[in-house]
Protein backbone atom coordinates (compact mmCIF):
# COMPACT_ATOMS: atom_id res chain seq x y z
CA UNK A 1 0.00 0.00 0.00
CA UNK A 2 1.01 3.58 -0.51
CA UNK A 3 1.88 5.93 2.28
CA UNK A 4 -1.29 7.90 1.61
CA UNK A 5 -3.47 4.82 1.98
CA UNK A 6 -1.77 3.94 5.25
CA UNK A 7 -2.37 7.42 6.55
CA UNK A 8 -6.06 7.21 5.63
CA UNK A 9 -6.52 3.99 7.61
CA UNK A 10 -7.63 4.23 11.21
CA UNK A 11 -6.73 1.96 14.07
CA UNK A 12 -9.50 0.12 15.88
CA UNK A 13 -9.44 -0.54 19.61
CA UNK A 14 -8.08 -4.05 18.99
CA UNK A 15 -5.21 -2.70 16.92
CA UNK A 16 -6.70 -3.77 13.59
CA UNK A 17 -6.66 -1.46 10.66
CA UNK A 18 -9.90 -0.48 8.97
CA UNK A 19 -9.94 -0.12 5.20
CA UNK A 20 -8.88 3.24 3.84
CA UNK A 21 -11.61 5.71 3.10
CA UNK A 22 -11.22 7.25 -0.31
CA UNK A 23 -11.64 10.99 -0.15
CA UNK A 24 -12.00 13.05 -3.26
CA UNK A 25 -11.61 16.75 -3.27
CA UNK A 26 -13.97 18.69 -5.44
CA UNK A 27 -12.15 20.21 -8.36
CA UNK A 28 -11.30 23.88 -7.88
CA UNK A 29 -12.67 26.06 -10.58
CA UNK A 30 -11.43 29.56 -11.11
CA UNK A 31 -9.22 29.45 -8.04
CA UNK A 32 -9.59 31.61 -5.00
CA UNK A 33 -12.42 33.34 -3.27
CA UNK A 34 -15.41 34.05 -5.55
CA UNK A 35 -15.65 37.58 -4.10
CA UNK A 36 -12.17 38.29 -5.42
CA UNK A 37 -12.99 37.39 -9.00
CA UNK A 38 -13.45 40.45 -11.10
CA UNK A 39 -13.51 44.14 -10.41
CA UNK A 40 -16.20 46.52 -9.22
CA UNK A 41 -16.15 50.14 -10.28
CA UNK A 42 -18.39 52.83 -8.84
CA UNK A 43 -19.16 55.91 -10.90
CA UNK A 44 -18.69 59.39 -9.48
CA UNK A 45 -22.43 60.02 -9.95
CA UNK A 46 -23.35 57.10 -7.71
CA UNK A 47 -21.27 58.46 -4.84
CA UNK A 48 -22.63 61.96 -5.50
CA UNK A 49 -26.21 60.70 -5.18
CA UNK A 50 -25.46 58.85 -1.94
CA UNK A 51 -23.70 61.90 -0.47
CA UNK A 52 -26.41 64.30 -1.65
CA UNK A 53 -29.21 62.32 -0.05
CA UNK A 54 -27.22 61.83 3.16
CA UNK A 55 -26.45 65.56 3.41
CA UNK A 56 -30.09 66.55 2.85
CA UNK A 57 -31.13 64.30 5.75
CA UNK A 58 -29.29 66.52 8.24
CA UNK A 59 -31.40 68.98 10.23
CA UNK A 60 -30.31 72.52 9.40
CA UNK A 61 -29.47 71.87 5.74
CA UNK A 62 -31.97 73.94 3.78
CA UNK A 63 -30.67 73.23 0.26
CA UNK A 64 -27.68 72.07 -1.71
CA UNK A 65 -25.68 74.02 -4.27
CA UNK A 66 -25.00 77.67 -5.02
CA UNK A 67 -27.71 80.18 -5.87
CA UNK A 68 -27.09 79.79 -9.60
CA UNK A 69 -27.22 75.99 -9.56
CA UNK A 70 -30.39 76.08 -7.45
CA UNK A 71 -32.00 78.50 -9.91
CA UNK A 72 -31.13 76.33 -12.89
CA UNK A 73 -32.25 73.29 -10.92
CA UNK A 74 -35.61 74.90 -10.17
CA UNK A 75 -36.15 75.54 -13.87
CA UNK A 76 -35.08 71.99 -14.75
CA UNK A 77 -37.37 70.54 -12.06
CA UNK A 78 -40.37 72.26 -13.68
CA UNK A 79 -39.81 70.41 -16.96
CA UNK A 80 -42.33 67.55 -17.18
CA UNK A 81 -40.73 64.16 -16.73
CA UNK A 82 -37.60 65.47 -15.03
CA UNK A 83 -36.68 64.42 -11.55
CA UNK A 84 -35.21 66.50 -8.75
CA UNK A 85 -31.42 66.50 -8.93
CA UNK A 86 -30.03 64.92 -5.79
CA UNK A 87 -26.47 65.57 -6.96
CA UNK A 88 -26.87 69.37 -6.97
CA UNK A 89 -24.08 70.85 -4.84
CA UNK A 90 -22.07 67.61 -4.68
CA UNK A 91 -18.82 66.79 -6.45
CA UNK A 92 -17.08 63.45 -5.94
CA UNK A 93 -13.71 62.12 -7.00
CA UNK A 94 -13.78 58.34 -6.86
CA UNK A 95 -10.74 56.09 -6.97
CA UNK A 96 -10.30 52.33 -6.60
CA UNK A 97 -10.80 52.26 -2.83
CA UNK A 98 -11.12 55.91 -1.75
CA UNK A 99 -13.25 58.94 -2.48
CA UNK A 100 -13.13 62.66 -1.73
CA UNK A 101 -16.22 64.85 -1.68
CA UNK A 102 -16.96 68.56 -2.02
CA UNK A 103 -20.38 69.76 -0.84
CA UNK A 104 -21.98 73.17 -1.18
CA UNK A 105 -24.85 73.74 1.22
CA UNK A 106 -27.33 76.38 2.33
CA UNK A 107 -28.11 76.30 6.04
CA UNK A 108 -31.19 77.47 7.88
CA UNK A 109 -30.85 80.68 9.88
CA UNK A 110 -30.31 80.11 13.60
CA UNK A 111 -28.51 76.79 13.44
CA UNK A 112 -24.87 76.32 14.39
CA UNK A 113 -23.00 76.10 11.09
CA UNK A 114 -20.15 74.14 12.66
CA UNK A 115 -22.61 71.61 14.13
CA UNK A 116 -24.45 71.24 10.82
CA UNK A 117 -21.14 70.78 8.96
CA UNK A 118 -20.02 68.13 11.47
CA UNK A 119 -23.34 66.29 11.21
CA UNK A 120 -23.25 66.43 7.40
CA UNK A 121 -19.70 65.00 7.39
CA UNK A 122 -20.67 62.19 9.76
CA UNK A 123 -23.82 61.30 7.81
CA UNK A 124 -22.13 61.45 4.40
CA UNK A 125 -19.10 59.40 5.49
CA UNK A 126 -21.29 56.74 7.11
CA UNK A 127 -23.61 56.46 4.08
CA UNK A 128 -20.86 56.34 1.44
CA UNK A 129 -18.68 53.88 3.36
CA UNK A 130 -21.66 51.62 4.11
CA UNK A 131 -23.23 51.65 0.65
CA UNK A 132 -20.21 51.99 -1.64
CA UNK A 133 -17.55 50.37 0.53
CA UNK A 134 -15.16 53.23 -0.25
CA UNK A 135 -12.97 54.96 2.29
CA UNK A 136 -13.96 58.63 2.47
CA UNK A 137 -10.71 60.55 2.84
CA UNK A 138 -12.25 64.03 3.03
CA UNK A 139 -15.56 65.86 2.93
CA UNK A 140 -15.09 69.56 2.18
CA UNK A 141 -18.14 71.70 2.94
CA UNK A 142 -18.74 75.18 1.59
CA UNK A 143 -21.64 77.07 3.11
CA UNK A 144 -22.80 79.33 0.30
CA UNK A 145 -25.86 80.90 1.90
CA UNK A 146 -28.11 81.14 4.94
CA UNK A 147 -31.88 80.76 4.48
CA UNK A 148 -33.56 83.53 6.44
CA UNK A 149 -37.02 82.83 7.89
CA UNK A 150 -38.75 85.58 5.88
CA UNK A 151 -37.04 84.76 2.55
CA UNK A 152 -39.01 83.04 -0.14
CA UNK A 153 -37.61 79.89 -1.62
CA UNK A 154 -35.94 80.36 -4.98
CA UNK A 155 -37.91 77.45 -6.33
CA UNK A 156 -41.26 79.01 -7.30
CA UNK A 157 -44.54 77.23 -6.86
CA UNK A 158 -45.77 75.60 -10.06
CA UNK A 159 -48.52 77.53 -11.85
CA UNK A 160 -50.57 74.44 -12.47
CA UNK A 161 -51.36 71.53 -10.23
Amino acid sequence: MTDTTDRNRTQTSEGEQEPAVQTRKAPRRGGGDPAGRGRTTIADGVVEKIAGLAARDVVGVHAMGSGISRTFGAVRDRVPGSSKSVTRGVKAEVGEVQTALDLEIVVDYGVSISDVARDVRENVVAAVERMAGLEVVEVNIAVSDVKLPDEEDEEPEPRIQ
